[in-house]
């Protein structure tokens, strides 16, 4: 697969798609626990490291590839294929970043992705231009393919997990040399043929680059990869302050109302209390009492709402989502804790992602297996309840048929 391939190169080559994966799916990873950031361009960012990086290894590919001395790259197609790649990445993360990642909705999105990286291939090769022409044999066109889905399907996988440290390297790495393996089956797929003059001239056209045209463009978004994979390793003091709030143990929360005038923080918000005569619970740890009131972030600290102003609480890997009834903002808490913060008397989980505020539920419909409720406020929303809780939902709105 490798014969004539400059070993260098190849091996430059993976090392840029492993780059660009860990850079995107870092970004990726941070749209879920990054407040006062943009989601939309956590997204965007995640989307054009990823393209930059599949683009990038592709072309370092093909400069490794023995390639005929004369052959000129046409401008026209090579811009092309990169497009392709950013609307496909941009697309399937976009896709699988609304609603439910279900398994239908992800491996649909993974064969989007994987078609237009191999779009991006095919386009990108045939922006090729010189005295030949390329065949390419439909066997390994297929199995390349399929590889730049599976890549695919693994790097949408990662997308929504929750990853960082080994994790994190593991996936971006088997997303570099999946990436790298479909570049590599699809090129020993492909054979040059010499051919006339007039038919080379008849195929030509257009504003073309040299390889050293080429090879000076790719240097510099080898430069703009590793860049951005040494800012992404930089710590984020967001997350780190998020941490430490969400942190029982912490005393952070009391330091920070110190700090900040206007916010405050009460210690009974990230520690537990310990109601007069109250069982322990677990190994020596006191039973929480219902939170009056809730921790959310926004750009200029952290802020409470009143627990009778919540709707819902959606789980957003290890953090949730609070809605007011106007809007959706973040929580350091994950789901199991806000459970257990909650007035389990007026808020029950209807799913395992989502809690609802009872007295706010205003509309109920049977939709599938499951159901679907409407909590009110200024901008209403819609909330899933899955098929185990139906009955409990029914009873706490009293709509559970009654037996003779």
């Amino acid at each position: 697969m490798f014969e004539g391939h400059d070993p260098y190169l190849v091996a430059l080559s993976v090392v840029i798609a492993i780059l660009g994966g860990y850079t995107g799916f870092s970004l990726a990873a941070r749209i879920r626990s990054a407040p006062g950031v943009s989601p939309r361009t956590l997204l965007a960012g995640a989307a054009a490291f990823l393209a930059v990086g599949i683009w990038t290894m592709h072309f370092i590919g093909m400069l490794a590839a023995p390639i005929p001395p004369d052959a000129v790259y046409l401008v026209l197609p090579t811009i092309v294929s990169f497009l392709i790649c950013a609307l496909v990445v941009g697309v399937s993360l976009f896709f699988v970043s609304i609603g439910e990642p279900t398994l239908l909705r992800v491996v649909s999105s993974a064969v989007l992705l994987g078609l237009g990286i191999a779009s991006m291939h095919y386009v990108g090769i045939h922006g090729l231009s010189g005295n030949f022409a390329m065949e390419h044999d439909g066997g390994w066109v297929i199995l390349s393919v399929l590889i730049a889905i599976v890549a695919a399907y693994g790097g949408l996988r990662a997308f929504l997990a929750r990853q960082d440290g080994i994790r994190l390297i593991a996936s971006s790495v088997a997303f570099g040399v999946a990436v790298s393996g479909m570049h590599y089956t699809a090129m020993h797929g492909m054979h040059f043929v010499a051919c006339s003059p007039e038919v080379a001239r008849a195929h030509a056209g257009g504003l073309a680059a040299s390889q050293q045209t080429l090879s000076i463009i790719v240097s510099v978004l080898c430069f703009v990869i590793a860049a951005g994979f040494l800012l992404s390793l930089v710590p984020d003091p967001r997350r780190q302050s998020t941490a430490l709030a969400a942190s029982p143990e912490s005393p952070v929360a009391p330091a920070a109302a110190a700090v900040s005038p206007d916010i405050v923080m009460p210690v009974t918000m990230t520690a537990p209390r310990l109601m007069p005569g109250a069982p322990l619970g677990g190994i020596g740890q006191p039973l929480r009492s219902p939170a009056p009131r809730l921790p959310v972030e926004g750009a200029n600290g952290t802020h409470f709402i009143d627990a009778a102003d919540v709707r819902s609480v959606r789980a957003d890997a290890h953090y949730t989502r609070i809605h007011d009834g106007t809007r959706e903002r973040m929580c350091p808490w994950s789901i199991s804790e806000a459970e257990a913060q909650l007035d389990p008397g007026l808020f029950v989980r209807v799913h395992r992602s989502h809690i609802v505020a009872i007295p706010h539920v205003s509309f109920v419909r049977k939709e599938g297996d499951g159901a679907i409720i409407e909590l009110d406020g200024p901008s209403p929303h819609r909330v899933p309840v899955s098929r185990a809780k139906i009955a409990e939902v029914k009873a706490r709105l009293g709509l559970a048929r009654r037996h003779a």
